[in-house]
């Protein structure tokens, strides 16, 4: 079973009370630049989660949240969300939906992302999921790039029309 795993001097590990500090300091960060392709939809110096929330979705075992730790401060973040699908026109199945994914402005490009997402797709493979699935921001190019590095690809399109 897949618990902690240190590889290139990053522990990765599911998230604990204790990381919510170095967590927040990154979901500003993921925010900012979220704000800062489309400031129509996202408040600025805002965050996706109050502690409350945190502290609610590490108890979640639906919801798994793992961390990259270097030097014993969290220097990376995803948060997943397992899914089950299951209608009359479609096949049952249960994915893994990546909710956010983040590395340490001072920590990109060192690999780290890329440590996190495998450790999700074996933890995904582990627990029986068909697929590991995410959403990414029109604009936000690096993390289009980031991800069609790793081996994913586009699954379906989101369209809109903006009226106001």
């Amino acid at each position: 079973m897949l618990y902690n795993e240190k590889i290139m001097n990053v522990l990765l590990r599911r998230a604990e009370e204790k990381d919510i500090a170095d967590i927040n300091e990154l979901l500003f960060s993921v925010h900012q630049i979220h704000t800062d392709i489309r400031p129509d939809l996202f408040k600025a110096h805002a965050k996706k989660y109050t502690d409350e929330d945190l502290s609610r979705i590490l108890r979640d075992d639906t919801r798994p949240v793992f961390v990259a730790e270097r030097n014993g401060k969290v220097v990376g973040y995803c948060f997943c969300i397992e899914q089950v699908f299951g209608e009359p026109s479609f096949r049952s199945f249960k994915t893994l939906y990546i909710d956010d994914l983040c590395v340490a402005e001072n920590q990109r490009g060192k690999h780290i992302g890329t440590l996190l997402y495998d450790h999700v797709l074996a933890y995904a493979e582990e627990n029986g999921f068909y697929n590991v699935t995410l959403h990414v921001w029109e604009g936000n190019d690096s993390a289009k790039a980031f991800y069609q590095k790793v081996g994913m690809g586009v699954q379906q399109t989101t369209m809109e029309k903006i009226l106001k």
